[in-house]
Parts: structure tokens; sequence; C-alpha cells
């Protein structure tokens, strides 16, 4: 191959590569709008059955350690890992394990919601979000 080829086949290559990036980020931002759409409705159904939220702790990565977080909100799961907070943010509650977290509390940032959570899980793990906000619904002792 000549140079000028091999610099045509890295430019393709690379326009290849952004548009595949590009793509990607546009379903991502979609699905994220969609959950958005599905926590909203949670939010609203939640405050309209008067299911109390609570202060949200989080998960030390060790799996023993939890940590205050400042966050009051709805826990999705027994295992309290997720939750949707009172400003409809959708929260994954796991955190790096520190002594400053242990005094101050840990500070969690809002995640990009999905439309499957658990999506690449062992079977069982896997549940679409408008299930999971469902059976939360339904439940009123997490």
């Amino acid at each position: 191959m000549s140079e000028g080829t091999d610099q045509d086949w890295a430019r393709q290559r690379s326009r290849a590569i952004a548009a595949h990036a590009a793509e990607r980020d546009r379903r991502e931002a979609a699905e994220a709008g969609q959950a958005r759409e599905l926590i909203a409705g949670f939010v609203r159904d939640a405050r309209e059955r008067g299911l109390p939220t609570r202060s949200l702790s989080a998960q030390g990565y060790d799996g023993r350690t939890r940590y205050r977080t400042g966050l009051r909100g709805w826990y999705l799961g027994a295992d309290h890992t997720l939750a949707i907070g009172e400003d409809g943010e959708f929260y994954i509650l796991t955190v790096p394990g520190s002594m400053r977290a242990r005094l101050t509390g840990a500070t969690v940032r809002p995640a990009s919601p999905r439309l499957v959570i658990g999506e690449g899980a062992r079977d069982g793990e896997r549940i679409s979000l408008r299930d999971l906000l469902r059976l939360r619904l339904e439940r009123d002792d997490l």
C-alpha cells in the first residue's frame, strides 16, 4: 500500500468510528429520555399514592458498609442499590469506601437511566425499568 492509500484508509476508519459513536450517543440519549418519562410518571404516582420517601444511603463496593447521602427518595429493590430521588433522578447507590465518606457522607450523582436494568447480567437479574417501577409502586416496605 502506498502512503496516500494508508492515509485514506485511516481517514475513512476515523470517520466510520466517529459515525458509530455519534449513533450510539443518539440511541443512548433517546433511551435515557424515554426512561426519564417513566421515572417522572413513577414519581407522580408515588406521590399520589402517598408512598413515603426515605433517607437514601449508598453501599460501599465491599457490600458491607453503608454511607449517608443526603438524598431522599424511593429504593427500587431490597438490596437498596438503585433508587429514584425526590428530585426525579435515577441513582445507583454504590460508592467506593472511604473514611471521609464515613464521616461526612457519600456524594452520589444522578445516573443516566436505562430502559433495561441489569443488561448483560446473569439470568434473572435483568428487568425492564417499566416493570421495576411498577413492582416498586406495589410495595411499600422497601
